[in-house]
């Protein structure tokens, strides 16, 4: 199991609760905003905007901006920004491989940002394809373990491309090839299996344990470079055990 995914599913919790909802929020409006005029402004034609609505939802943005952040996407609303996916590559302290997602309105802002961020934090941006190579397209469903168990996720899941379950804690982590991620996502549909996002990320392929030090330089690198509007996603290749996620949970 990835320290990205335990780290990701601890930060979602504390974000309800703390001063980054609102630009989580933001973040999350912005995706359903660029699904919208990539894919059409009707979920169910449109998967990559049906989940980015959910994954919203389950956030607990209001239905409002949900609504008007389709409508800006899909051109029936004027206000909507022109934005560009860019992605960046680096290295955090102990030479853990990162990758920064973007969505931004102004490319020198965004990359003035994610700079800023590594060198403050002991990190370093690299060329494109020096660490890219380390993570391959996933797809990833997380599913609140209530009212279900390991057994029936993975039976609805194993014919729709399912990979493999794994226990978060709270929530099952279900991995399938990107390609996959639609099926898997509608047989748990289709099970009647609640889940709470859908999503493609970038998996690592090879993995560097850290101990709680090496979690604390990381995941402050992590949340810099989070902290910019322009970013949308950051991955890294780091693994904590459950200890050293304890340990920087009770702090």
């Amino acid at each position: 199991m990835s320290g990205h995914s335990k780290w990701a599913t601890t930060k979602h919790k504390k974000a309800v609760i703390d001063a980054k909802r609102g630009k989580l929020f933001a973040k999350l409006i912005k995706n359903i905003e660029v699904a919208a005029r990539t894919g059409g402004g009707d979920p169910a034609g449109n998967p990559t905007l049906f989940d980015a609505i959910q994954k919203a939802k389950k956030s607990s943005v209001p239905n409002d901006n949900i609504d008007r952040a389709v409508k800006r996407g899909s051109g029936a609303e004027a206000g909507g920004a022109d934005y560009q996916s860019i992605t960046y590559e680096g290295y955090g302290p102990g030479g853990i491989a990162v990758l920064v997602e973007c969505l931004t309105d102004n490319r020198n802002r965004a990359a003035s940002d994610v700079r800023v961020a590594f060198t403050r934090n002991g990190g370093q941006m690299a060329d494109p394809g020096s660490v890219a190579y380390i993570f391959s397209r996933k797809g990833v469903v997380i599913v609140p373990k209530e009212g279900t168990d390991e057994d029936a996720v993975m039976e609805a899941v194993l014919e729709a491309g399912g990979e493999e379950v794994n226990d978060l804690g709270e929530q099952f982590e279900v991995l399938s090839e990107a390609t996959d991620l639609v099926p898997v996502r509608s047989s748990l549909q289709a099970a009647g299996i609640d889940y709470d996002s859908a999503d493609v990320v970038w998996w690592p392929s090879t993995q560097i344990e850290v101990d709680a030090e090496g979690a604390r330089k990381i995941l402050r690198l992590i949340d810099a470079l989070e902290d910019s509007d322009d970013v949308q996603n950051v991955y890294a290749n780091f693994d904590a055990s459950d200890e050293v996620m304890a340990e920087l949970d009770a702090e």
